[in-house]
């Protein structure tokens, strides 16, 4: 548990760190010496500043340190007399050595212009020193800083801060001002890593999509998270060097993960092609710097500005390839309207970087505004993900209801009464026949029993093979009054079990076996540009299909009527399909199975996987 002592002065009360440069001068590359008070410093911007004040100012026997973080400049901590307090300043490799002849060579020693992020703590004991300060009188502290990328201004605010503090100062700083961020983009972290990723495979998907965007909100909580700690990790990272190319990295690995997400959304090949071009660029040009940095010849936070412009070009590259893909895709039209905030901030950045008219950074609002936007877009995907994991599970215990009517309107007492029937007189006359139909209807059989296993659409093969077992038997029966005609003209698709034997029992039943003098049935498969289509044909009776609907629920059997409506809805949902009924009285009737190529790639039961 962490206690925060609170101090009582007058009226006003304190915590246990309080900033320091509330009141002194300053010069700002030279120039004059001016005054501040209570915050002046905070948007300054400079390329050298030195700042002067007195700690007398403030309660010396209750702050116990002084603490210095600073990003990127070198600076060095004195008294007026010249005693320096603390100082991060550039040592060449022959001042090192001379001063360390035993210590190792570090790159560091080559990297004039990279001071990278530094922490110091400095104790005031000195200054309650009743003799020093007799001596000195009223003593300044002098904070001389230094920006050494010549081409940009700095802010002091972005790269200094100053504050008094009792004991460990920058741990009380950090568990105060930095701890509640850690911990919120910490979950962030275990969202992106375990929650994003998981709740695909628990509803059957290994989608791509998916992955991607954990993968960002992973990067994004570690970035953010990087950015709350900037100011301490000198804590525990001795080298400052290695303090900023670390945040450097993470800026760039979000960056990689925001192309990598950007590219889930696209549909057309070519415009994946072209953002993994894109995308392998970037990650050669990173990787590049990274060389650059780690062998003192180029820092990270110099390349920072063209690593921008790439990050630029290549999200507007894949925004490009998105608004192309608008029409076809709402996923294209989602990740172009959450890039608004993201765009816009950067925009306000750059002009604030040229115009400083804000202390505020409105690349993380943007940031957090487009992060926040895609996880509430993924939640709502997932959230109809889920509905529709649950219709399919409706679906599944409909299909089997609707597989046991078929399989029951075939087997039916007078349909086995008639086969059976037709075997025993073939005993008699034809005992080979007669023994090759009963295997046939065993066949037959087992074949309906089994499509109760079966969720998925099979090969048309097979439906094809186990209509044949039926027709045997209904020839049995009919014999010269039905004559079976096929013509399969492609056979390479996928169609729900048992879908067309309702189809062909209508036209032997209700066609054919209603004709006196009989007919023919003939199944036909042909393909178009769009679809497949199975062709069940006969010369019988016909009907009124405009009532269709009246005549079937008049039957007698009305179990015909329930394995049609069924088979319809199996096609519909599994395969994208329908049936198209024609048919005229005293001329035949033409039922036709339509199957989209497009319901082929993969049933609606089947695992998928994009990307």
């Amino acid at each position: 548990m962490i206690v925060y002592a609170l101090h009582f002065t007058s009226d006003t009360m304190k915590y246990d760190t309080q900033d320091a440069l509330t009141e002194g001068t300053y010069s700002v590359d030279g120039g004059e010496w001016q005054s501040f008070q209570n915050g002046i410093l905070r948007d300054k911007s400079f390329h050298r500043m030195v700042v002067r004040w007195t700690p007398e100012s403030v309660d010396l026997q209750l702050w116990r340190n002084l603490n210095v973080s600073a990003k990127n400049v070198w600076f060095q901590l004195s008294t007026s007399d010249g005693e320096v307090l603390a100082e991060r300043r550039y040592i060449s490799r022959e001042e090192h050595m001379e001063n360390d002849p035993e210590s190792s060579y570090s790159p560091e020693m080559d990297m004039r212009n990279t001071p990278g992020y530094t922490v110091r703590v400095v104790n005031l004991e000195l200054f309650n020193d009743p003799e020093w300060m007799t001596e000195m009188g009223s003593p300044e502290l002098i904070l001389e800083v230094e920006n050494p990328y010549e081409h940009e201004e700095m802010r002091f605010t972005d790269c200094v801060s100053v504050t008094y503090s009792m004991d460990n100062g920058f741990y009380i700083l950090f568990f105060r001002d930095a701890m509640p961020g850690v911990l919120l983009f910490a979950l962030v972290c275990f969202f992106g890593l375990f929650l994003f990723p998981v709740a695909g495979f628990i509803l059957g998907k290994v989608d791509y999509r998916y992955l991607t965007f954990g993968a960002l909100c992973f990067s994004w909580g570690i970035f953010m998270i990087g950015q709350k700690l900037s100011g301490y990790l000198n804590l525990w990272i001795e080298d400052p060097t290695v303090c900023l190319a670390l945040l450097m990295m993470l800026k760039h690995f979000l960056v990689i993960a925001i192309l990598f997400y950007m590219k889930s959304n696209l549909k057309r090949a070519t415009g994946r092609m072209v953002a993994n071009l894109t995308t392998t660029a970037y990650i050669l040009a990173f990787l590049t710097v990274v060389v650059l940095h780690f062998t003192a010849v180029w820092d990270l936070y110099a390349s920072a500005d063209l690593m921008d412009i790439c990050t630029a070009v290549g999200m507007l590259l894949i925004a490009a390839l998105l608004f192309m893909e608008v029409k076809e895709s709402k996923q294209a039209l989602r990740m172009l309207i959450s890039l608004v905030p993201l765009t816009l901030a950067m925009l306000l950045d750059a002009l604030n970087g040229v115009f400083p008219f804000t202390e505020i950074h409105f690349y993380y609002f943007g940031l957090t505004i487009t992060m926040l936007y895609q996880i509430l877009r993924i939640v709502l995907d997932l959230r109809q993900q889920y509905k529709e994991a649950i219709r399919y599970q409706q679906m599944q215990k409909e299909l089997y209801e609707a597989k046991v009517s078929v399989m029951v309107s075939q087997i039916q007492p007078h349909f086995m009464y008639n086969a059976l029937s037709s075997i025993a007189m073939m005993c008699t006359i034809d005992p080979d026949t007669a023994q090759e139909a009963t295997l046939t209807f065993a066949k037959y059989l087992r074949g309906n029993m089994d499509s109760l296993k079966t969720t998925a659409p099979v090969s048309f093969e097979q439906e094809l093979e186990h209509l044949k077992k039926y027709l045997y038997i209904e020839k049995l029966r009919f014999d010269d009054l039905l004559t079976i005609e096929y013509d399969i003209q492609v056979t390479d698709f996928r169609i729900p079990l048992l879908s067309v034997q309702p189809l062909v029992e209508n036209a032997v039943k209700h066609g054919v076996g209603m004709k006196q003098q009989g007919g023919t049935v003939t199944i036909a498969t042909r393909e178009t540009e769009e679809d497949f289509r199975v062709i069940v044909s006969d010369d019988g009776v016909g009907f009124d299909v405009n009532a269709a609907r009246e005549l079937q629920e008049t039957k007698s059997d009305g179990r015909s009527h329930v394995g049609m409506e069924n088979t319809k809805r199996r096609i519909a949902e599994m395969c994208g399909g329908s049936v198209v009924i024609e048919s005229t009285p005293g001329e035949g009737t033409v039922a036709t199975v339509i199957l989209p190529k497009s319901g082929q790639r993969g049933g609606a039961n089947e695992n998928s996987v994009s990307g």
